[in-house]
């Protein structure tokens, strides 16, 4: 892996965070800026310049063999969409620019899924489904993408056919193309082999993401069905995360045996925020749970950063240092734990005040300063983790 590539990644990353730190500030301080359009920013500048080219970087390397100089041309072009889009959202929101940039980027994910899919030497046949399937949601994800022009002409901003969009993009971008990806590099490094019960866990991971996309449909258009569908969706998850315990056992403990300590610490952070993940969704099928969550917003942004910073990023990190890209050194530990900490830190504080909210009890006394002050940690760490990988003397 070129070194330039990871370290494009991970500045990404650290702009995402220091937006997100600018977007907890708006609450405690005075900036001159719209809130809506930076929150967009934040989470575009998160989930395509980071997550996405991160997983595009582990791709070529380990399942690529030829056309190398094509894919590092590939990768250059998608960052100048996601520089397109750093320096368009936070003056003009969805506007022409900004649409342009991410039509761009859109338009490079396709000339990636296919030539990527046409490339593939994976040698192992779960490892290979893994990866197309996370390839067909990434394309199936942007459906929702198209939708929304037309859902605005039609019926407007506020319709359910617009919210069902977007909600239809991020569903299948983080439990489809995010997770199937990291999962199917995780699979790789441990080595583990198809079987029976691979097989049967992939089915159950496919059908609980297409199942599970019920949740956040009806909560724009309530119906009985989708309730029944989303329960199904969970059970199939609990089956999935049974399966994949099962699976991942006994090659984990042989892969991990002679790594250090942060390797360890970095896959059981992922792991432990996963099977968390699959619990909350499952706490869902209770009614009156599902309606605090679009009701509270804490909730949601706990969700999410769960699944953004717990299980995405976690997996990429322990990846990262797994395959010693990343050398172990002080700075990383302490880059680390700086992330570790933070992360806890905002999701309980996230918890903790959507609870008050939920019981009518009203703001945490300095919330949202509590909230700035954790959050700072964030950015902290990934930057460590940056300077770390940026003074390595040689790339492995």
């Amino acid at each position: 892996m070129q070194k330039n590539l990871i370290a494009t990644c991970l500045i990404n990353f650290l702009i995402a965070a220091l937006l997100g730190l600018f977007l907890r500030y708006a609450f405690i301080g005075n900036l001159e800026f719209n809130y809506q359009f930076l929150t967009h920013t934040h989470s575009h500048i998160a989930m395509l310049g980071w997550v996405y080219l991160m997983i595009f970087v582990f791709f070529v390397h380990y399942f690529t063999t030829k056309n190398k100089r094509f894919y590092i041309k590939l990768f250059w072009v998608t960052q100048i969409a996601v520089l397109g889009m750093l320096f368009s959202f936070p003056f003009q929101g969805y506007a022409a620019v900004s649409i342009t940039f991410s039509t761009l980027h859109i338009l490079c994910s396709y000339v990636f899924a296919f030539r990527l899919w046409r490339d593939l030497k994976a040698e192992n046949m779960l490892v290979e489904k893994l990866i197309k399937w996370s390839l067909t949601f990434m394309v199936l994800s942007t459906i929702g993408i198209w939708c929304l022009g037309p859902a605005v002409g039609l019926m407007g901003k506020a319709s359910a056919f617009y919210q069902i969009a977007i909600q239809f993009f991020l569903h299948f971008q983080f439990n489809g193309w995010f997770l199937f990806a990291v999962i199917a590099i995780f699979f790789y490094q441990l080595n583990i082999k198809p079987s029976k019960q691979t097989t049967l866990f992939l089915w159950l991971l496919i059908a609980s993401t297409f199942c599970t996309l019920a949740l956040p449909v009806q909560w724009f258009t309530p119906h009985w069905s989708l309730y029944y569908c989303n329960v199904l969706g969970c059970f199939f998850q609990l089956l999935t995360l049974v399966y994949f315990i099962k699976i991942i056992k006994s090659p984990f403990k042989i892969a991990t045996t002679n790594q250090q300590k942060a390797v360890k610490r970095l896959y059981g952070f992922a792991l432990s925020c996963f099977i968390l993940k699959i619990t909350l969704q499952c706490i869902s099928i209770a009614p009156e749970f599902s309606q605090t969550l679009i009701n509270h917003k804490n909730f949601i942004i706990g969700y999410i950063h769960l699944l953004m910073l717990g299980v995405i990023s976690g997996f990429l990190f322990a990846f990262l240092i797994f395959s010693k890209t990343i050398k172990s050194s002080v700075y990383l530990n302490l880059g680390l734990s700086n992330f570790f900490i933070g992360f806890i830190l905002t999701e309980l504080l996230l918890t903790y005040q959507g609870g008050l909210f939920y019981f009518g009890k009203g703001l945490l006394p300095q919330y949202h300063l509590l909230l700035f002050v954790s959050s700072i940690l964030l950015p902290l760490g990934i930057a460590l983790i940056l300077f770390t990988y940026s003074k390595q003397k040689q790339h492995v």
